[in-house]
């Protein structure tokens, strides 16, 4: 069974950081693609950034400067430090790990982004 659980998520004053994190079971973490995407309601689902098995990264242009995104594959973790924070980026985050045409959510994580 696949297994990713987000965490991490909480609520932060404008201008604060977070660090999330996406642990995993089930796969061979190393060979996968993993994502970070998030949701706000009413808005659909979107990429925020990427990272390849090789470590090469993307991200989507709001969080460019802002977010970094990292991965231990000993310890099968996925990362999204996330800094400068706005209230735009109040959303549930979600991890991905992806392989080919094969790909895993994770449940989310909420992050609110408010004073």
């Amino acid at each position: 069974q696949v297994l990713l659980v987000e965490s991490g998520g909480g609520l932060v004053q404008p201008g604060g950081s977070l660090k999330l994190s996406c642990g995993s079971s089930g796969i061979s973490f190393g060979i996968y693609g993993m994502g970070w995407y998030r949701q706000a309601p009413g808005k659909q689902r979107e990429l925020v950034a990427t990272i390849t098995r090789g470590g090469d990264t993307s991200y989507a242009d709001f969080v460019k400067g802002r977010f970094t995104i990292s991965r231990d594959n000993a310890k099968k973790t996925v990362y999204l430090q996330m800094n400068s924070l706005k209230p735009e980026d109040t959303a549930v985050y979600y991890c991905r790990a992806t392989l080919g045409l094969a790909g895993y959510w994770g449940q989310g994580t909420q992050v609110t982004v408010s004073s």
